[in-house]
This record gives C-alpha cells, structure tokens and sequence, in this order.
C-alpha cells in the first residue's frame, strides 16, 4: 500500500452516490479532494465534513461544457498545486422504452454525459497527471461488458470502456494508470427507490481506493464489482 498523504483526487459526480462515498473514503485515507458537480451546495457541505479549505475544493462544473472542465482542471491545480489522480466518475441513468420507444433526447443527454464528459475529464486532466505520473480512473459498469436489452445507457457504458482500452494503450510508457471500476447495480440517486440486494456506494468506493493505493509498479486495469447472487 502507498503512502496517500496530501496526494490531491479530483472526483466529478462527486455531490451524491459513488462519488461522495469515494471523497469521504479518499479524505480518510489522507487524500485531499477536488469535488466537482453540477449543484454547489451539497459540495460545500462535503467540503465542511472533509476538513475545509486545506483538504477539499467545491468546484461547480457540467462535464457536457469543455471550457468548464478546464477551468475546473485549472482550479484544482490553482488550490493544491498538483493532480495525483481523477476519477471521471460523472453519468447518468436512461429511460424506459428500449430503442423502439425511449426519448431520443434523452439518449442525447446521457451520450453526452456518459460518453463526452469522460472524454473531455480525460483530456482535460491528462497533461497534470502525466506531470505527476498519476492515475486515472473512469467508472464503467458491468452494463458495458454485457448486451442489456435495448439499453442506450448499456451502450454509453460499452464506450466507456472502449475509452479505457484505448487510453490505456495510448499512454503506455507515459508513467499514468488507467483503471476502470466497472460496479454491477449500486444503490444511489440513479434509481427512484431503493435496491436493497444492490451494492452500496462505498462498496465501490472501497475499489476505487485500492486500486489507488496499489504501488506505483502496480497497475489495476479493471475491477468489476458486483452484488452476492442470491
């Protein structure tokens, strides 16, 4: 296990579910934390709960928006001087109605969250944490390693893990880890009652952090994580 004092985490999606476990989780493990949404309020009442201004950052950002990403990139570095690792963890859910009948600008929005956004996190970030040598994390999901019927959003998460593959390969000899974590059904906001067999967000916050800490000739490239069969 690494040391990871102080070592600096942007987190986008950060607000609620996976990426506030992993901020809660990070800041445990001595992590200081760049939390990025879209809503700023729930951001700075995790802020508070981190520590304050020395250990976490609210930073308000639509990752659809490509100069917002890059200001929130620049922010990050403005506060804390280096990025050791960014988990593009930002997305959303589909609707009901298969390819025969969901809302096409539903697809729309979720293409341009689940797909565009992680694109441009990834690009936005790349330059510091090559400067760093640092990690970069995408969440996947188990929907893109297997056919759902009529699914966008499975398809949204095949190409996410096709940006993963092709990062991966595009930044070998570069010193920077890609790791997809790849959850089966969790338990957050996503859905509009609870799942209770579902994983829990620190579930795959617990993943995330050990790929983190693995050493540095350590390189988790997947972690498919999902609830006990019953």
């Amino acid at each position: 296990m690494t040391d990871q004092k102080d070592k600096v985490l942007l987190i986008t999606g950060a607000s609620s579910g996976i990426g506030q476990a992993t901020a809660r989780a990070a800041g445990g493990a001595g992590w200081r934390v760049a939390l990025a949404a879209r809503r700023r309020e729930p951001l700075d009442g995790l802020v508070d709960e981190l520590g304050g201004a020395s250990r976490a950052i609210a930073l308000v950002c639509d990752v659809q928006d490509e100069a917002a990403q890059k200001a929130m990139v620049a922010d990050a570095l403005d506060h804390f001087g280096q990025l050791d690792a960014v988990f593009a963890n930002a997305g959303r859910g589909g609707e009901p109605g298969g390819f025969a009948g969901a809302s096409a600008e539903v697809w729309k929005d979720m293409l341009l969250t689940n797909v565009l956004g992680v694109a441009i996190t990834v690009q936005a970030s790349l330059e510091a944490l090559k400067a760093s040598g640092g990690q970069l994390l995408i969440t996947g999901s188990v929907a893109g390693r297997r056919t759902l019927a009529g699914s966008m959003y499975s398809a949204t998460k095949w190409a996410v893990s096709a940006i993963g593959y092709n990062l991966r390969e595009e930044l070998r000899g570069s010193g920077v880890r890609v790791t997809l974590i790849e959850p089966g059904m969790v338990d957050t906001p996503f859905f509009d009652e609870p799942k209770p067999d579902a994983l829990r967000p620190e579930d795959v916050a617990d993943c995330v952090l050990f790929a983190l800490q693995r050493p540095q000739n350590v390189d988790v490239s997947e972690l498919l994580v999902l609830p006990q069969a019953r």
